[in-house]
């Protein structure tokens, strides 16, 4: 297990205790620069901690902590994003202005959508920075999973 791998297992194993119960039964995947948590069976909106590049284009790794919508089609995703922006005021006090809603940030920005952060300081990369993020995953999730779920079942029937 590589350096990454034990910061994400490290995130799954905190993220249990900062969630209400009601959310703490969850499915997640540790993958080679993040970890995927999602509810049921489809995988396709999910919630991630990852290391990504920056999005300001500086050097050095970015922890993107937030929510993705991944459908195959732009359209599905720009639905779901719609769906939670819509009923942004059940979400924004909890999140805070540093949760942007919009188009994913990356190659696949035509078509997936996302409502997540970017950490950008050095201390993304220190060992205690797992139970950080743990912590602001689990506000994401706690925030914006009742909204999800509401609206799934009329989007994907």
């Amino acid at each position: 297990m590589g350096k990454s791998d034990a910061f994400f297992e490290a995130v799954v194993d905190a993220l249990v205790g900062f969630l209400p119960p009601e959310l703490a039964d969850f499915n997640h995947k540790v993958h080679w620069n993040g970890v995927k948590f999602w509810y049921g069976d489809d995988h396709r909106e999910h919630y991630e901690c990852q290391y990504v590049a920056r999005p300001d284009g500086a050097p050095g790794p970015a922890l993107e902590i937030g929510f993705h919508a991944e459908h195959s089609k732009a359209a599905e995703n720009q639905a779901v994003l719609v769906a939670l922006t819509g009923d942004e005021r059940r979400w924004r006090r909890r999140l805070g202005k540093e949760a942007e809603a919009g188009p994913f940030v990356g190659s696949r920005a035509d078509t997936w959508t996302r409502v997540s952060e970017f950490w950008l300081d050095d201390e993304v990369l220190e060992p205690d920075a797992a139970i950080d993020a743990a912590d602001r995953l689990a506000e994401y999730i706690a925030a914006l999973e009742p909204v999800r779920a509401e609206h799934a079942a009329a989007l994907h029937g």
